[in-house]
């Protein structure tokens, strides 16, 4: 069962992403969870407080993704099941629900000027990149946390690409297929086999998504 605490962290997540930044008040988080106005105020007193709060409570979520993703991931897991995994997250996070994605970019921007939220991010990144690390070995990939990192923060620039961008930009510098995308991220950031189990991994794509691979995986490391 949901706490307070923790209802309050999800609306103030919720209204980060529909309000951004600006939008991000207790008046408004206490409309969002239908709570008294104040109740907000009461347990995060200060809008740094919230801020760190959502920050908090969202690496705690991704952590909780990660944890799901271990205990269920199959023993063989294939490379090109691995693979496969990313376009399937970028369509999660752009097309079926942004919301933890836009959350993250303004978590992001405020973590430039606010410390406590900056901590929070780094404890996600690196959790992420261990978590992606120990997925790639598991299918025999010699990945480590800098190259799963570096696929973390190549995600979230692409997947940030495909909710801003108009269509016919993504057509012009090759984001416009998001499935070829996916895997393109995983040849340009990951060592040894390609997407497809075959070829030597492209050190940084020779097309601008590059296709390969066989059906997947589900799930996903962060939750993204």
């Amino acid at each position: 069962m949901t706490s307070r605490r923790d209802l309050l962290c999800d609306c103030a997540i919720s209204v980060l992403a529909a309000e951004g930044g600006r939008g991000l008040t207790h008046r408004a988080v206490d409309r969002a969870a239908g709570v008294p106005e104040g109740t907000t105020k009461n347990y995060f007193p200060s809008r740094d407080a919230l801020l760190g709060a959502a920050a908090d409570r969202m690496t705690a979520l991704h952590a909780a993704a990660v944890r799901r993703l271990r205990e269920t991931t199959p023993d063989g897991i294939s490379p090109a099941e691995v693979a496969e995994l990313y376009p399937a997250l970028l369509r999660r996070a752009v097309a079926d629900d942004p919301t933890q994605l836009l959350a993250m970019v303004e978590l992001y921007l405020e973590a430039v000027r606010r410390p406590g939220v900056r901590a929070a991010l780094g404890r996600m990144a690196v959790s992420n990149a261990r978590a992606g690390a120990g997925l790639h070995a598991a299918a025999g990939l010699p990945s480590t946390a800098r190259d799963a990192g570096l696929l973390d923060a190549y995600f979230l620039g692409v997947a940030v690409s495909l909710l801003a961008l108009p269509a016919e930009a993504l057509r012009a510098v090759g984001l416009d297929d998001a499935y070829a995308v996916g895997l393109g991220l995983f040849r340009a950031a990951v060592p040894g086999r390609s997407a497809d189990g075959d070829e030597p991994a492209h050190g940084g794509g020779d097309e601008s998504g590059g296709r390969g691979g066989g059906r997947a995986a589900t799930g996903g490391p962060g939750g993204r």
